[in-house]
């Protein structure tokens, strides 16, 4: 292998990306981050505004886990937007979609928990 074959080895080639594309990463990662904003609004509206549940503590784990995962999303949709970006960059493929199942997971999670905590109380 030569120096040059080496090099692109480590350093792919890249190029500019059709704008639409572009555009399209960009509002996907503002998609997940009003997603962001609604989890973060929604763990402070339920410790601020909810009367507490018969069950101790279920309201700060529920606001907890809304923020917490806040958190989470925001970080992973931009890890998110930058790795589909330096893939098209590239002409690979792009990554599969981590954020999606963890999202349906925590708040599918977020939601048992606000159920039972309402029949209980």
């Amino acid at each position: 292998m030569t120096e040059v074959d080496q090099r692109d080895a480590t350093h792919p080639v890249e190029h500019e990306p059709d704008y639409r594309f572009t555009l399209a990463n960009e509002r996907t990662f503002l998609a997940w981050i009003r997603t962001t904003l609604g989890l973060l609004a929604g763990g402070v509206a339920v410790h601020q505004l909810i009367a507490p549940f018969h069950v101790a503590g279920a309201r700060t784990v529920i606001a907890v886990g809304c923020v917490a995962l806040a958190a989470v999303l925001a970080t992973g949709a931009y890890f998110h937007w930058r790795t589909v970006q330096q893939a098209m960059r590239r002409d690979q493929p792009l990554p599969s979609p981590t954020l999606v199942p963890l999202l349906a997971a925590s708040v599918g999670l977020i939601a048992v928990i606000a159920a039972i905590s309402v029949l209980i109380g």
